[in-house]
């Protein structure tokens, strides 16, 4: 290992972030290493947050969210384990070759680095209101906020129907709230999955009592102190007691500007197929990487819990390799997420959109228990489960390697094989 590899900075305390701290370790680096996280809550799991988390099951509602099982990443004694400077409540304010720069409790601070991991992910794009029951859903705060608003017979009003949005209203629909979904795109998930597929997702939520809005949008939000309805784009309104929305995010890089790190037109980091940024010991992860896969024609940049900790992995992994002068290893995985709703699991391994093939290899749609595979120029690009766990998981191996639509068909056993 070069000898000037003596203090390493992760910057981003989720799980992109911890996750490469713990692989640091557990690849051999015994050095300085500083953890700083812009939240004043110790690393916790976010996905529980728009499904569990909401609706109380398996906790107590009156007891805080901060600190329950539910949403520990890994119990305290094991994060302390580590030995990580943990610098939490801080916010990255600039960065140098040699220097991050910080703001926090301890005021700013100059934190020196030999490596550097870049994993500050990504904040919820707020609707342009000031309205009070207005909420967006990416923290342990904002969680907070949403589920002590939740209340049977109340109205919600959901915009944006991505995965957050659509657990957000099953979530609600379980508590006994009204529920009104809107989507500004022709079927919801246009950017995940292939809008044959869409549409099922969307049925679910209209046979469980979800009034379904797709091809409008949100043109203002009224109330006198806090909303009271939410008025569309075709010159309807919508009751509303509460609104949760999930209208995409921003990038948390503007810390990056003019540092040295290369940024693209939406603020992802440009990284290379090891997880490099343009400063060479630089690395980012998670949510702000953008990095060339081969199997998926060009750079991707995934906001899934599961690459967050993949690549927080290979990056750790991949600067000390760049540190010792040994042979670093691309990063190329499967992108796998999963979804509840209504009791129904949904897992989606690879790209499901866009796709030019979607045939449906077990069950049906109108059982709601299926596994599609989608394609596209003539290869396997992607696979879908609804309630179909075990058999939607043993496709992955299709998914790992470059497989034709002929040859996925055929170990499905939808078609022969030629």
């Amino acid at each position: 290992m070069r000898e000037n590899l003596e203090e390493v900075v992760v910057v981003g305390a989720g799980m992109a972030g911890l996750h490469t701290a713990e692989a640091l370790r557990a690849h051999g680096y015994e050095g300085r290493l500083t953890l700083v996280g812009d939240e004043r809550h110790r690393p916790y799991s976010r996905p529980p947050l728009s499904k569990e988390a909401l609706t109380g099951f398996g906790m107590d509602q009156a007891e805080p969210l901060a600190g329950h099982r539910l949403l520990q990443l890994r119990e305290e004694t094991v994060v302390d384990a580590l030995d990580l400077d943990l610098r939490l409540g801080s916010r990255a304010v600039g960065l140098d070759t040699e220097i991050v720069t910080v703001e926090g409790p301890r005021g700013v601070e100059r934190l020196r680095y030999d490596g550097l991991v870049i994993a500050t992910g990504a904040r919820a794009r707020r609707p342009d209101t000031d309205l009070a029951g207005v909420h967006v859903l990416r923290t342990l705060d904002d969680a907070e906020q949403v589920r002590t608003a939740f209340a049977p017979g109340g109205h919600l009003v959901v915009v944006g129907a991505g995965f957050v949005g659509a657990e957000v209203a099953a979530g609600a629909r379980t508590v006994g709230m009204d529920v009104t979904l809107v989507e500004a795109a022709p079927t919801p998930l246009t950017r995940v999955v292939d809008p044959r597929v869409g549409e099922i997702l969307t049925d679910l939520h209209r046979e469980n009592g979800v009034d379904v809005r797709v091809g409008v949008s949100v043109t203002g939000y009224e109330g006198s102190d806090r909303v009271e309805r939410v008025r569309l784009s075709d010159g309807s309104t919508v009751e509303a007691s509460m609104v949760v929305a999930g209208i995409g995010v921003h990038l948390n890089t503007e810390w990056l500007r003019g540092s040295g790190v290369k940024l693209l037109d939406d603020g992802a980091v440009a990284c290379d197929e090891y997880s490099a940024t343009s400063l060479p010991n630089v690395y980012a992860v998670g949510d702000l990487a953008n990095w060339p896969h081969p199997r998926y024609g060009g750079r991707i940049r995934l906001e899934h819990w599961t690459n967050a900790g993949e690549q927080g992995e290979i990056a750790a992994r991949n600067l000390l390799a760049w540190a010792s002068g040994q042979e670093r290893t691309p990063f190329t995985p499967v992108p796998y997420f999963w979804s509840d709703q209504y009791k129904m699991k949904v897992q989606l391994l690879g790209q499901g959109a866009p796709a030019d093939e979607v045939t449906f290899v077990h069950g049906s749609p109108e059982d709601r228990k299926f596994v599609a595979f989608f394609g596209r120029d003539g290869m396997l690009t992607g696979v879908l489960g609804l309630r179909s766990t075990p058999r939607t998981m043993r496709y992955r191996g299709l998914l790992e390697k470059p497989t034709s639509w002929e040859e996925a068909l055929a170990a499905a056993g939808a078609v022969p094989a030629r």
